[in-house]
């Protein structure tokens, strides 16, 4: 009962803050994560943490799908260059230099793990990013190519540090074999998304109650990163073809009846899992907290520091 008392709160504290940060113009992430470890810090406060594998399903998943179903095909071949390259180039040369970085400040790290640091804090978050670029009003080209790139740098990035971490737990990992893997897990997950989007766009348009339509929409998300994930794919991948695919038919097979409520509930659960997503980042702080002290805990707060400032200067590079 404890745990759901404090869920409950922090969705309505992160429900305000939200509404602080857009009255102030700032990143409304940004602004719950920072909340979410000030609480993390209080004495008394549960300790919450949640199974990485359940966090990018429940996470990750209908956030992806959202995006992706709003993305524009036909905007996105004509600025594939761009987006390839932050989605692909800059994400490598961000995790090129923290992992340099973190060699340089832990000299006993292996490459393998100072790998998967990189591939850790390279991708942008995309919330925040489009939050910021909304409030100053870009070039629409430009908002289309950065939120291009959120839709498929998380991708790139999962990747690699699946790769590097089989890498630090094996010991080694051939360059050659991690040509092929990527290829056919890059490849194998456009394949599902496109395979899947058919059928299950034919059953919601069969499916006239609004309430079960809308039940169907979120199963069928979970259903499709779960398979993704069991067949060793790239849940990412195949959640943003999933939805690019099913949204060019969405608006001929779905009837109105159904597409607006459901456009209205999915704003809704997309806005609540991004603050409890943030505020969860947050709370981590409290685990590491308690293993950082002393001489521990500030030379944890250089290697942070001195990473942030790596990642931010790659990204301007």
């Amino acid at each position: 009962m404890l745990v759901f008392e404090v869920v409950v709160t922090l969705l309505l504290g992160g429900a305000a803050l939200a509404a602080l940060a857009r009255r102030i113009g700032a990143p409304y992430p940004a602004l719950v994560a920072l909340a979410g470890a000030a609480l993390a810090l209080l004495p008394g406060v549960p300790t919450l943490v949640l199974d990485p594998e359940l966090a990018l399903a429940l996470f990750v998943a209908p956030v992806l799908v959202d995006a992706a179903f709003d993305a524009s095909p036909r905007d996105l071949r004509a600025n594939w260059r761009q987006v390839a390259s932050l989605a692909l180039g800059a994400v490598a040369l961000t995790i090129g230099v923290v992992a340099v970085v973190a060699r340089l400040l832990v000299p006993d790290m292996p490459w393998s793990a100072a790998i998967a640091l990189g591939a850790i804090v390279a991708p942008p978050d995309a919330a925040a990013a489009t939050t910021v670029l909304k409030q100053l009003r870009p070039p629409h080209r430009l908002l289309v190519i950065l939120e291009g790139e959120s839709l498929f740098n998380d991708a790139s990035a999962l990747l690699v540090y699946r790769l590097a971490v089989a890498a630090t737990l094996s010991g080694f990992v051939s360059g050659w074999s991690v040509v092929p893997t990527l290829l056919v897990v890059t490849l194998g997950s456009i394949a599902l998304g496109l395979l899947l989007a058919r059928p299950t766009l034919a059953i919601n348009a069969r499916i006239h109650d609004v309430p079960t339509a809308i039940v169907f929409q979120f199963c069928q998300t979970f259903a499709v990163w779960v398979l993704a994930e069991r067949l060793h794919l790239s849940g990412i991948i195949t959640m943003v073809v999933f939805a690019m695919a099913a949204s060019r038919r969405a608006a001929e097979v779905v009837p109105a009846r159904v597409r607006i409520p459901s456009w209205a509930v999915w704003g809704f659960a997309v806005f609540v899992l991004n603050v409890l997503a943030f505020i969860l980042v947050g709370f981590q702080l409290r685990s590491i907290a308690a293993r950082a002290t002393g001489t521990t805990g500030a030379r944890y707060a250089v290697v942070a520091v001195t990473v942030t400032v790596a990642v931010i200067l790659a990204r301007i590079a």
